[in-house]
């Protein structure tokens, strides 16, 4: 699949603010077996007076800006074209539990994707034992670890309800656990957790997702969303698996990947600081078309 993808993200900070340096992850990479960028660009509003690309540790890339004239707003617009072509494993080659455990200890590498950074707990994923029990529901004996991640996920997805006005981006795991009901963030950082729990090397993945209409209506400009999803190590011969417990379903064609990290503090769209009072406005806006190969 080919798609146009344009993200905007506008800022309204009601009156001048003096400064400010913000670090962006909103631009796509090329992952070979997934997907390749045929262009992108990243435009900014007002014009930074520092600007540095580069990639982060985990591949991602991420862009710093520094603000040192006064400003009352802030856009930001990401365009690319980008062709997502999964290579998907017809078999599940994954090992049980107890043989996972054996391939990690063999894994000798400490680079980007190695399966040794996904297995801790981090200020977003402690250990909640409420959490663990639940992901016990998924092992059984003799399951593959591929099918334990796909039955986590499919749980998740039945027994959480989509609730966008019930958590915050700050939500607490727990929290979100206990209500039964989030959104897609919510839902990869309980799936993790509960992976890492059962010893499975688990991480979050941010991107887009292309939505599609009801039958008989039209498509929205600017209706679709960033998205997030799940990752998990599954042996050495299946590697890393991605799972989309929102939707009860693999990552597919469908999903644009942006960033990839341990959780959304790794991956977050826009993060940084700047010196103002009160409260600002957010306009988010997101369109994923797909594009008519010629």
């Amino acid at each position: 699949m080919l798609y146009d993808i344009r993200l905007s993200l506008r800022y309204d900070y009601g009156y001048p603010v003096a400064g400010g340096r913000h670090l962006l992850r909103v631009t796509p990479p090329t992952l070979p077996g997934i997907q390749t960028v045929v262009a992108n660009s990243l435009s900014v509003s007002p014009e930074p007076g520092e600007r540095r690309d580069a990639t982060d540790f985990f591949g991602n890339a991420s862009t710093a800006l520094g603000f040192n004239k006064p400003h009352d707003d802030l856009e930001l617009v990401m365009c690319a074209r980008v062709k997502v072509e999964r290579q998907t494993a017809a078999f599940d080659m994954s090992p049980d539990i107890e043989g996972l455990a054996g391939e990690i200890a063999a894994v000798r590498s400490l680079g980007a994707h190695s399966p040794h950074h996904f297995r801790s707990q981090t200020e977003r994923l402690p250990h909640v034992p409420d959490i663990a029990a639940y992901a016990q529901t998924s092992r059984a004996a003799g399951r593959s670890v591929r099918a334990t991640v796909e039955d986590l996920g499919r749980r998740i997805y039945n027994d959480f309800a989509y609730d966008p006005d019930a958590t915050r981006v700050d939500t607490p795991i727990t929290e979100a656990f206990a209500l039964r009901r989030g959104v897609c963030q919510d839902f990869a950082h309980i799936m993790i957790a509960a992976c890492h729990t059962l010893g499975i090397p688990a991480g979050y993945v941010s991107g887009f997702i292309r939505t599609i209409p009801p039958e008989g209506q039209e498509r929205l400009e600017g209706a679709d969303a960033m998205h997030a999803w799940v990752r998990a190590w599954c042996g050495r011969e299946a590697g890393w698996v991605e799972f989309d417990p929102t939707n009860d379903m693999a990552a597919s064609d469908d999903h644009i990947i942006v960033a990839t990290g341990r959780d959304y503090r790794d991956v977050s769209p826009i993060i940084g600081v700047l010196q103002a009072g009160g409260r600002h406005k957010t306009d988010q806006s997101v369109d994923v078309k797909p594009v008519t190969e010629g």
